[in-house]
């Protein structure tokens, strides 16, 4: 498709020496594809050359394209539509980019123009006080994606997991645990132990809150109440024995800790996701303090009078920031430091990615710059993925108030949403009972990754219920549908002894849809060279459901085994094979798998 691209630039340059005198650099010349509207396939838009032609762009468009129709072979045909010239595209050319793709696997490194080479991808980073929830799930699939994207291009990259083990959050599920908790297991209570330390950090809240009225009751201000609670005094203490590493303490979170991250394997190995390195708070907060003694010898950071560590970033445009508190302990800011160190020690990347939702683009404009201050070298390479946040339609999820959506109980629904309306379809004969269940996750997984990645990252997302559980339309479960059905027809043309990797032969002509579909499968590399540089799952998401669409038209519009030119069979057999390697590989860019059948 680049090649074509190029090729066809050089004759526009080549055209408007000839009919206007004129020498126009290649990058002047920006082709895009025509709208589904007009005839063609590239069209150039004319209005940006009408001062240097000192013509109209209607003028320049129809001297070009009456030019490139007599001279240049790769054009058949071509249409003026005020300043847009649609260019027609040859259907020997189009089949001549089709055997170029044949000629290469669908999973074949893309190239890129530049970009990073040794990439970081942090994402997931789950506290160990709850288990993950709709908003995790779509940091986990974002996350996944994008390092799946990037690998794609050819780059080194490493998925990275930074676990929030450590911190005052931590120790409210342990001092809660401590009061109500009457030594109980995930086995004793029948949860996974992500969930049974949730309990216990709702219970904390609960309680505190119950607390807080108390006391202002009997006269406290609110901002005292909520300093003074006895449960929250005992939150901040514990977290002093814990980082003055306390037997008892640290037992305790050793225990609670375990519960929580057999949870979280669980839960990664259900939903298909999967890390490299895994980082702790409770390691890396060390090297960080570490960084924060090296700021203040260095004068970039100071201490106040009460012995806490702030920076100053109001030149950067910032503010102060606290490093470290006046009793010594850490904040998240703190680890943050000493966990770009130990990654850039382990790595040495280039570009570190952080999918971390847009509440703290602040923050992550504080760690830069903090770093910065510091002269590290690898402050530059830090990208933050800012996502939108997942909102329900009864409004916004707290964890502390025990309204989220829990992820594990979401799959659930998903999955039981897909056996529904697989079994209403009446499709599954043939399938073992174990195939069936593995059919159902696979679909409901798809349905849930494709609705919550076809979204571009930045913007938030309201999370429907009914609608992210739908098997119809701009879905996961379409596009794997399409897929089994370019599976069905390969397994029918095997049976047939049709080899559909062999010379297609002497075709005269293409039906539109072909040549559309052949144009699908070109775009496949520059999708995934947009989506690895804007760092947005969406575009390929985008890409998949053109493609099955694409496919879809040509399968109802033109005889596959029924055609009796043989080398138009071939090609429609091959066409229907790439297809299916294209969206299989597509999908598994987004962590979304395919059945053979459904």
């Amino acid at each position: 498709m680049q090649q074509l691209e190029s090729s066809l630039k050089t004759a526009l340059q080549t055209a408007a020496q000839v009919v206007f005198g004129l020498e126009i650099p290649a990058a002047s010349l920006t082709l895009q594809p025509t709208r589904k509207e007009f005839a063609g396939s590239f069209t150039l838009v004319t209005f940006p050359l009408t001062k240097a032609f000192g013509k109209g762009p209607e003028q320049i468009g129809q001297a070009l394209g009456e030019w490139l129709k007599a001279h240049e072979p790769r054009v058949s045909g071509y249409n003026v539509v005020k300043g847009f010239l649609n260019l027609e595209i040859a259907d020997a050319e189009w089949l001549a980019v089709f055997e170029q793709l044949r000629a290469q696997p669908a999973t074949a490194p893309v190239g890129t123009d530049g970009g990073p080479q040794n990439v970081v991808v942090e994402y997931s980073s789950p506290n160990t006080n709850k288990p993950l929830h709709l908003g995790h799930l779509r940091n986990n699939f974002l996350g996944y994606s994008v390092a799946e994207i990037l690998k794609a291009t050819g780059a080194t990259v490493t998925k990275a997991n930074l676990v929030n083990d450590r911190g005052i959050h931590i120790c409210k599920s342990m001092i809660a645990y401590q009061h109500f908790g009457h030594g109980e297991t995930p086995e004793q209570a029948g949860m996974k132990g992500d969930h049974l330390a949730g309990k216990y950090y709702v219970l904390f809240e609960k309680h505190y809150r119950e607390e807080i009225r108390q006391l202002e009751a009997e006269g406290v201000t609110p901002d005292i109440a909520k300093k003074s609670a006895p449960l929250m005094t005992e939150a901040q203490q514990m977290l002093q024995a814990w980082e003055a590493g306390e037997p008892a303490v640290k037992a305790l979170w050793s225990q609670m800790n375990g519960w929580v991250y057999e949870g979280f394997d669980e839960t990664y190995k259900n939903i298909g996701v999967d890390f490299d390195q895994y980082y702790y708070e409770s390691e890396t907060y060390l090297l960080g303090k570490e960084r924060v003694e090296e700021g203040l010898e260095k004068g970039v950071f100071f201490k106040k009078e009460n012995g806490s560590v702030w920076v100053d970033l109001q030149a950067e445009g910032l503010d102060e920031k606290l490093l470290l508190r006046a009793d010594g302990t850490s904040v998240y800011i703190t680890q943050d430091l000493g966990t770009a160190e130990l990654k850039y020690q382990d790595f040495g990347y280039d570009s570190s990615i952080y999918v971390i939702a847009d509440e703290q683009n602040y923050h992550m404009q504080v760690l830069q710059a903090t770093l910065k201050k510091l002269g590290k070298p690898y402050a530059d390479a830090i990208h933050h993925l800012s996502y939108g946040m997942v909102d329900l339609p009864s409004g916004k999820m707290k964890s502390r108030e025990g309204t989220v959506v829990d992820a594990d109980e979401l799959v659930r629904d998903v999955v039981a949403a897909a056996k529904a309306a697989t079994l209403e379809k009446g499709k599954t004969e043939g399938l073992s009972d174990e195939e069936l269940e593995e059919l159902y996750h696979m679909l409901g997984l798809g349905a849930l990754k494709y609705y919550l990645l076809k979204v571009d990252p930045k913007k938030r997302m309201l999370f429907n219920p009914e609608e992210s559980v739908s098997l119809e339309g701009d879905t996961g479960p379409f596009i794997q549908y399409s897929y089994t059905r370019t599976a069905s027809i390969g397994r029918k043309a095997a049976e047939m002894g049709i080899d559909t990797t062999g010379e297609l032969g002497d075709i005269s002509a293409l039906q539109s849809s072909e040549t559309e579909l052949i144009q699908e499968l070109a775009r496949y590399s520059g999708v995934v060279a947009t989506a690895a540089r804007t760092l947005s799952p969406a575009v390929v998401a985008q890409y998949c459901y053109e493609l099955a669409r694409a496919y879809n038209r040509m399968f109802v519009q033109v005889p596959f085994f029924g055609e009796t030119d043989e080398a138009k069979r071939r090609l429609r057999l091959a066409l229907s094979a790439r297809v299916g390697e294209q969206i299989k590989a597509s999908l598994g860019l987004l962590g979304i798998q395919v059945p053979e059948r459904m």
